[in-house]
C-alpha cells in the first residue's frame, strides 16, 4: 500500500521570529558573454589531460552506484536481489530452469539458486579468461546480446551480475555444469580465487551468495521479507509453472509459489474481494513467431482501472505500445459486439476507452527478442511491431470469448454501458459546476490561508483537521511559504463516489481549488501550486480515519502527486514532558520512556550528591516516582514511589497546542519530522484501499481481525 518514508529530522534550533523561505541557491556566471561567443577561459585553470580520469573494470559502478541501481538506500539494496533473481527467471523463461530459490541468511547475506544450465566456465575467446569470471567482472558481458544464449530476457545490457559483484563486500558463485562443480570468489568486484573445479555432481544450475558492501550502502541488513516475496510472487505469476521458494532465516518465515495458471491466477489475485462481473477471467496465450502475447482480464464492480503491463517480465509502469494496442482493441471489440447484438444503437454514442476501462482488472504480458525501452528504468515499451500483435490477439480471441459466452458478454456490456451513462451524467454535472467557476481557480476558498511565495517548489500546503487546529496553524506558520487549509470533519469516501458527487462536496472542492491542478481527466500535476502537501491530523482514531480518506483521494484521483513525491504526513508529538525549566516533545511511547528514565537517573544522582553532603538520607528523599500527574488529571502510580518529578501531557488533538508549540514541533522545517508517502507496489496499494474503503464488509472485517494485534495502545 502507500508507504511512508521518513524525512530526516534536524535538531537545529529555530526561532519563530527568524523564519525564512527555504533558500534555493542559483549559480550564475559573473558576467554574461556576448551572444554567439563563449566566456574566455582562464589561463591559470590548469585543466589538462592529466585531469581526465579513466575508470577501468567495475570501478565506474563503485564510483557512481546510483547510475546502475537507482540509490544506495534500502531500494538499491533490494535491487541487487532483483538483478540476480532476474537472471534465474530468464533461464526459466528460456525453458531451462524449473525452480528458483532465495534465502536471506541471519548474517544478512543473500543466496539465489536456480536449476538452469549453469553459467559457462570454459575460456572466453576474447578475454582469454573463464566465461564465469568474464561475466562477473566485466560490464556489458552476457548471453543476452544475441548469439543464441537467450531468445527472450529481461536483461539487455549485460551489467546485472557484474554490478552486484562490484557493490558486494564479497561474493561466491557456484556452478553445476557437465557433471562437475565449479566456484569462484570475489571481493568488491575483484576475483580473489581462480575458477576452481570441484567434485562430480548431478546438480546443474547457478548459486550466487553475496553480502552487500557497507562502504556503498546506507544499510546492508535492512532487507524486507515482505518486499522480497511481493516481487518474487509477481515473477512466479508471470513465469507460468516455475517454482519459487523464499526463506528468511532471521525470522523463520518461508513461502512457496507455483502458478500453473500464470497471469490468469494473477488477475484473480488482483481482483481480490471485489464483486466480479465475468468469472473465471478471460485468458489467452499466443505465440507469434519469436513473440509471445499473454492477456488475462476480468471486470469488477469497481470504478477504477487496474492494468499491469509487462515486457519480458519487466513491469512497464508507464505502459507503451503493447498497452496502446490492447486498449484500442478492447474498445473496438466491445463496441462491435454491442452494435452487433443491438445493445448499442448503430447511430448512438459509442463506448469510449474510459467506459471500457472502468472496473477492468487486466494483466498484459509480452515476450519479445529485442525490447526497446524508453529510459533507463524500462518503464515504457517502444517496439512498434508488438502493438499490431497485441491488437490482433485481443480482437480475435476476446471477440471469440464474447461470442462463446453470451451471458458473461452481456454482463460486461451492461457494466460498460452503465459506466458510459455515468460518464455522461458526471460530465453534465461537472460542466454545470465548471460554468459556475467552482474549479476554474477564479477564487481560492475563503478558508485557505495562502502563502506569499508563488514558486510551487518553495511552497507547502498543510491540510489540517478542524478549525481549532487550523487557527493554531495559521498563527504559528511562516506566512512566506506555508499555506493552511483547514477541513471540517471527514471528507467524502471517494472509493464509493462518482466524480460529480465528489465535486459537489465542499471539502473536496476546496481542496481541489486550493491545489490548482484540476481533477479527473483535467488533472495536471505540473499546475499544482505546492510541491509539499502535508496532511496534519490528530493522533487519534478519527485523525487516522481522515488521513486514510485523504490518502484514498490522492491515490485514486491525483496519483501523480504521490509519484512525484509531493505528498507528506506530519508527525505531531504525542507527549510534552516538563521538568523544571526543561521541556521535551516526544513522538512515541518508547521515546517517552527513555526521557523519563533519564530524568529519574538525574534525580537519583542529585539525591546521591545531597546524601553525600548530609551524611545520611530519609525515606522522603529516596521516594522518587518516574511519572506524576498527567495534564488530564489522571493519577499515575509507579513502582518505587509517589513523588511527582515531571509533568506529562498527552496531546489528543492539534488544537491543544498553542501556535508556538505547533510551529516548533510540527511545522518548523529545521526541527519537524514529516513522512513522505510513496507507492512501493501499486497492486498492493489498490488492494488495501479497496479492502479498507470499499463496499464489501467481510474483507474489511477480516483485515481488522488479522491486524488488530499489531496495533498497540489504541486510543479510542
Amino acid at each position: 500500500m502507500a508507504s511512508k518514508k521518513p524525512i530526516k529530522k534536524s535538531t537545529t534550533k529555530s526561532s519563530n521570529k527568524s523564519r525564512k523561505t527555504p533558500k534555493v541557491e542559483v549559480l550564475r556566471p559573473a558576467t554574461k558573454p556576448a551572444r554567439g561567443s563563449l566566456p574566455e577561459a582562464k589561463k591559470s585553470d590548469g585543466y589538462s589531460a592529466k585531469d581526465i580520469q579513466v575508470l577501468e573494470g567495475l570501478k565506474p559502478v563503485r564510483k557512481r552506484p546510483g547510475m546502475y541501481i537507482g540509490s544506495t538506500g534500502v531500494a538499491g539494496l533490494h535491487h541487487l536481489i532483483w538483478e540476480i533473481v532476474d537472471n534465474s527467471i530468464d533461464e526459466a523463461m528460456a525453458g531451462h530452469a524449473t525452480k528458483v530459490a532465495l534465502v536471506v541468511h541471519k548474517d544478512a547475506t543473500i543466496t539465489v539458486e536456480d536449476d538452469g544450465r549453469g553459467i559457462p566456465v570454459d575460456k572466453h575467446p576474447i578475454t582469454k579468461k573463464s566465461a564465469l569470471e568474464t561475466i562477473m567482472t566485466t560490464l556489458h558481458a552476457g548471453g543476452k546480446f544475441g548469439g543464441g544464449g537467450y531468445k527472450v530476457s529481461g536483461g539487455l545490457h549485460g551489467v546485472g551480475a557484474s554490478v552486484v559483484n562490484a557493490l558486494s563486500e564479497w561474493m561466491r558463485v557456484e556452478v553445476g555444469k557437465d557433471g562437475r562443480a565449479y566456484s569462484q570468489e570475489y571481493k568488491r568486484g575483484e576475483p580473489i580465487t581462480s575458477v576452481k573445479q570441484g567434485d562430480a555432481t548431478k546438480w546443474t544450475g547457478t548459486r550466487v551468495t553475496w553480502k552487500a558492501d557497507k562502504e556503498i550502502f546506507e544499510t546492508v541488513d535492512n532487507y524486507s521479507y515482505k518486499t522480497i516475496i511481493d516481487h518474487l510472487r509477481q515473477q512466479a505469476y508471470l513465469t507460468k509453472g516455475v517454482i519459487v521458494d523464499v526463506k528468511d532465516e532471521r525470522s523463520g518465515e518461508s513461502d512457496h509459489f507455483k502458478f500453473d495458471g500464470g497471469i490468469k491466477e494473477y488477475v484473480t489475485h488482483l481482483a481480490g474481494s471485489k464483486n466480479k462481473i465475468n468469472e473465471p477471467p478471460f485468458y489467452v496465450d499466443k505465440q507469434i513467431k519469436d513473440h509471445r502475447v499473454e492477456i488475462s482480464l476480468q471486470y469488477t464492480e469497481d470504478f477504477n482501472e487496474n492494468l499491469y503491463a509487462f515486457a519480458n517480465n519487466i513491469h512497464n509502469t508507464e505502459g507503451g505500445t503493447h498497452v496502446v494496442g490492447f486498449r484500442a482493441a478492447l474498445t473496438r471489440t466491445l463496441n462491435n459486439y454491442g452494435k452487433k447484438n443491438n445493445l448499442i444503437k448503430e447511430n448512438g454514442d459509442a463506448l469510449t476507452g474510459e467506459d471500457v476501462r472502468e472496473g477492468l482488472v487486466a494483466v498484459l504480458s509480452v515476450k519479445l527478442p529485442n525490447p526497446q525501452f524508453e529510459g533507463q528504468t524500462k518503464s515504457k515499451l517502444g517496439n512498434t511491431e508488438i502493438r499490431t500483435m497485441v491488437e490482433s490477439v485481443t480482437n480475435d480471441y476476446f471477440g471469440s470469448y464474447l461470442e462463446e459466452n453470451p451471458t458473461q458478454a452481456r454482463r460486461i456490456l451492461n457494466k460498460v454501458l452503465l459506466a458510459a451513462r455515468a460518464r455522461l451524467a458526471a460530465r453534465a454535472a461537472r460542466e454545470t459546476v465548471l460554468r459556475k467557476g467552482a474549479l476554474e481557480g477564479m477564487t481560492l476558498p475563503g478558508k485557505l490561508a495562502d502563502c506569499s511565495e508563488r514558486d510551487p517548489a518553495k511552497s507547502e500546503l498543510y491540510i489540517v483537521e478542524g478549525d481549532s487546529a487550523g487557527g493554531s496553524a495559521k498563527q504559528g506558520r511562516d506566512r512566506n511559504f506555508q499555506a493552511i487549509l483547514p477541513l471540517r470533519g471527514k471528507i467524502l469516501n471517494v472509493e464509493r463516489a462518482q466524480l460529480d458527487k465528489m465535486i459537489a462536496n465542499n471539502e473536496i472542492k476546496s481542496l481541489v481549488i486550493a491545489l490548482g491542478g484540476g481533477i479527473g481527466e483535467q488533472f495536471d500535476v505540473d499546475k499544482i501550486r505546492y510541491h509539499r502537501i502535508i496532511v496534519m491530523t490528530d493522533a487519534d482514531v478519527d485523525g487516522a480515519h481522515i488521513r486514510v480518506l485523504l490518502l484514498t483521494f490522492f491515490y485514486r484521483y491525483m496519483r501523480d502527486i504521490i509519484n512525484r513525491g509531493y505528498l507528506y504526513i506530519a508527525q505531531p508529538p504525542l507527549y510534552s514532558i516538563k521538568k523544571g525549566k526543561e521541556q521535551w516533545y516526544v513522538y512515541s511511547d518508547e521515546e517517552k520512556e527513555k526521557i523519563l528514565e533519564r530524568i529519574k537517573a538525574a534525580d537519583l544522582e542529585k539525591k546521591s550528591l545531597k546524601v553525600g553532603k548530609k551524611g545520611k538520607t530519609t525515606d522522603e528523599e529516596t521516594d522518587v516516582a518516574v511519572e506524576g500527574e498527567t495534564a488530564e488529571g489522571e493519577e499515575v502510580t509507579v513502582e518505587g514511589g509517589h513523588k511527582k518529578i515531571a509533568d506529562i501531557q498527552r496531546y489528543k488533538g492539534l488544537g491543544e497546542m498553542n501556535p508556538e508549540q505547533l510551529w516548533s514541533t510540527t511545522m518548523d522545517p529545521e526541527r519537524r519530522t514529516i513522512l513522505q508517502v510513496t507507492v512501493e507496489s501499486a497492486a498492493q496499494a489498490d488492494e488495501i484501499f479497496s479492502t479498507l474503503m470499499g463496499d464489501d464488509v467481510a474483507p474489511r472485517k477480516k483485515f481488522i481481525q488479522d491486524n488488530a494485534a499489531a496495533v498497540a495502545n489504541l486510543d479510542i
